[in-house]
C-alpha cells in the first residue's frame, strides 16, 4: 500500500482564461477501486493524463506507483494483438497475459488475431488483461464499458471486483456500484474523495444538498428578517438622536407644557443602546450572507429539457417480419445476421438488446433507409430528415442490404442520434443552420446539459467525447419527429446528464427504437425489449 498525494494542483490549457483545477489537494491510497465521477468537461481525463506526465502543471503529484493507461493507443490495427503487445511492452510475461485472458473469458487464440478483426468487447478485455498482467502498475481505466454490451460489461465488472488499485471513469451506475470501492468526485469548486461505490456517494449527495438547500431558505428568510429588524431600529435611532438636542424636540417639549433638560442624558442613552443593536443586527446580518455564500457552490442542477414529439394518425409507425440483415464481402460472401420480426407502436420505447456484432445497430439503419426510400417512392423526402448529410442516414455504399419486409408509416418523421460523432467539425451556429435548427432552443437545451457560453465560442471537434454526444442529443431534441431512433446515446454521457435525459424521456413518452446498454436507464425507459441472440430474438 502506498499514497499518491496531490498538492495544490493548478492546471489550465494554453490559450484558456479559465483553469481546469485551481488549488486542489487530496490523497488516494493506492489499494482502492476508485471510481472517479464528474461532469463532461470538468477534467477527468486531463486529470488521469496529468498523472501520465502528459501535460506541465503548478502544484506536486507524488507517488511511488507507475501508471497505465487504458485504452492503450493501437497505431497499426492490422498488426497481430501479440504483436502490439510485444512493442508496447516489450518485458511482458506470456503466462501472465494468458491468465489474464482466462479471467475475462477470452480465448488465448485472441493474441494471433489482427486488432482490426476484434469486436469491441474483445478489443476492451485484451487492452486490460494485457494492463492488468503487468504488476506494480496503477492503473487509468477511462471509460471501459463505451460501446461494450450488457453481457460484455457484466464480464469486465466482474473482472474488476477481483482486482485493486485503480482510477476508474464511468458514467454507469450499475456497473460503478458493482466495482468501486472509493469515490473520486470533481465538483464545481473542489475534489473530493468519499469512502463507498456510487449508490452510497450519491446518497450522502442528495443528503448534502438538501441540507445546503433547506440551510440557504433559512439564512435567506433569517437575512429579510434581520433586514427588516435593522430598518425599523435605524429609524429609532434616527429619531432619538434628533430629539437629544433638536429645536423641534424642544418645541414639541414646550407644546406639552414639559421640559426636555434633564431628559438629555436618557435620551442619549436610549439613542446609544438603539445604535448598538442596529450594529449588532447588522454584523449577524453580514455573517448569515457570508454563510450563505458558502452553501449551494457544489449543487449539481439540472433543468427541465423539452422534446417535441408528433403523434402519428397510424398506430403501427414501423413493422419488420422476418427481417434478415446481410452485409456483402469483399469476397463475395455475405455476413448474416439474426433474423428480426417485431412492431414500434405509438408511445412504445423499443429497447434492443444483444452481443456486440449481433446486428442491432443495423436493424437501426435498416429502418431508417426503409423510411429514406419509402418517403422518395412518394415523393416525400423532406419528411425523414435524413436527407441532409450521409452521416445520419443509413450506411451507403457499405453492403447493408436485408430480406424480408420492413413496413415504415407513410409520411414518418424520424429523428436520428448516431454512435458516431467523428463528421462534428466546425461552430455551433454553422451546425444549426446546416439543419434547420431554432438555434436559441438549441444554444438553451445546450446550456441545460452543463455547456458553459465559453463552449458556443469553440470549434467542435475540440469538445469532449460527452460534449459531442451530448451535440447530437440536443439536435434531436430540436427535432419534431414522430419516432426518435437512437444509438448508443449515452457513451461517454455524465451520469447527471443521464439521469436528466431519463427524466425527459419518462416525462415526454416518445416514440422511440433505441440501442442503450446502461442497464438503469433502459428498464426505467423502456416499454419492450427486442433481444438478439446467436439465432432469432424474442419478441
Amino acid at each position: 500500500m502506498s499514497l499518491i498525494s496531490v498538492n495544490h494542483l493548478t492546471f489550465y490549457y494554453e490559450g484558456s482564461s479559465d483553469n481546469i483545477f485551481e488549488d486542489v489537494s487530496f490523497q488516494i491510497d493506492t489499494d482502492w477501486k476508485l471510481g472517479f465521477i464528474a461532469r463532461n468537461g470538468r477534467g477527468k481525463t486531463t486529470f488521469l493524463k496529468l498523472l501520465m506526465g502528459a501535460y506541465e502543471y503548478r502544484g506536486s503529484i507524488a507517488s511511488e506507483e507507475s501508471f497505465d493507461y487504458f485504452p492503450f493507443e493501437v497505431k497499426d490495427m492490422e498488426k497481430t494483438v501479440l504483436e502490439i503487445v510485444e512493442e508496447l511492452y516489450p518485458d511482458y510475461e506470456f503466462w501472465k497475459l494468458c491468465r489474464e485472458l482466462t479471467l475475462l473469458h477470452v480465448d488465448a487464440d485472441v493474441l494471433y488475431r489482427a486488432f482490426s478483426t476484434l469486436s469491441n468487447g474483445e478489443r476492451t478485455k485484451v487492452m486490460l488483461a494485457v494492463l492488468f498482467s503487468r504488476e506494480n502498475q496503477f492503473l487509468l481505466i477511462d471509460e471501459p464499458t463505451n460501446h461494450l454490451d450488457q453481457e460484455g460489461r457484466a464480464s469486465v465488472r466482474e473482472y474488476l471486483k477481483g482486482k485493486k488499485g485503480f482510477i476508474l471513469v464511468s458514467h454507469d451506475r450499475d456497473f460503478l456500484d458493482q466495482c468501486v470501492d472509493h469515490v473520486l468526485v470533481i465538483n464545481r469548486t473542489n475534489i473530493e474523495v468519499y469512502k463507498g461505490n456510487f449508490s452510497v456517494w450519491w446518497e450522502e449527495k442528495q443528503r448534502k444538498d438538501a441540507w445546503e438547500q433547506a440551510e440557504n431558505e433559512r439564512l435567506k428568510q433569517d437575512i429579510r428578517r434581520l433586514e427588516s429588524s435593522a430598518r425599523v431600529k435605524e429609524q429609532w435611532a434616527d429619531a432619538l438622536e434628533a430629539r437629544k438636542l433638536g429645536k423641534k424636540a424642544a418645541a414639541e417639549a414646550q407644546k406639552k407644557g414639559s421640559t426636555i433638560k434633564g431628559r438629555r442624558p436618557l435620551i442619549g442613552e436610549k439613542s446609544r443602546k438603539m445604535q448598538r443593536r442596529r450594529k449588532n443586527l447588522e454584523h449577524r446580518q453580514e455573517r448569515a450572507i457570508e454563510e450563505k455564500e458558502g452553501l449551494l457552490k457544489n449543487l449539481e442542477t439540472t433543468e427541465d429539457l423539452k422534446l417535441f414529439p408528433l403523434r402519428h394518425h397510424k398506430e403501427i409507425l414501423v413493422s419488420l417480419s422476418e427481417v434478415r440483415i446481410f452485409y456483402e464481402q469483399p469476397d463475395g460472401g455475405r455476413k448474416v445476421l439474426p433474423e428480426a420480426e417485431f412492431r414500434v407502436n405509438n408511445g412504445d420505447c423499443v429497447v434492443l438488446k444483444g452481443r456486440n456484432g449481433c446486428g442491432k445497430s443495423s436493424i437501426l439503419k435498416a429502418v431508417i433507409q426503409a423510411a429514406e426510400e419509402k418517403a422518395a417512392d412518394q415523393g416525400n423526402l423532406g419528411n425523414t430528415a435524413l436527407e441532409k448529410g450521409t452521416e445520419n442516414g443509413a450506411e451507403k455504399g457499405t453492403g447493408l442490404c436485408w430480406e424480408g419486409t420492413i413496413e415504415p408509416a407513410s409520411g414518418l418523421r424520424i429523428s436520428y442520434v448516431p454512435q458516431d460523432t467523428s463528421h462534428l467539425r466546425g461552430r455551433l451556429t454553422d451546425y444549426a443552420e446546416k439543419y434547420g435548427l431554432d438555434l436559441s432552443l438549441f444554444l438553451a437545451l445546450l446550456r441545460k446539459l452543463d455547456f458553459d457560453r465559453g463552449q458556443f465560442e469553440k470549434n467542435m471537434e475540440d469538445y469532449s467525447g460527452g460534449q459531442k454526444k451530448k451535440v447530437l442529443i440536443a439536435r434531436s431534441l430540436c427535432e419534431q419527429a414522430h419516432l426518435y431512433i437512437w444509438d448508443e446515446p449515452l457513451n461517454f454521457i455524465d451520469v447527471f446528464s443521464r439521469m436528466q435525459i431519463e427524466e425527459l424521456l419518462v416525462k415526454y413518452r416518445p416514440t422511440m427504437l433505441l440501442v442503450e446498454h446502461d442497464k438503469a436507464f433502459t428498464d426505467r425507459i423502456g416499454t419492450k425489449t427486442v433481444e438478439f441472440g446467436a439465432s432469432t430474438p424474442d419478441h
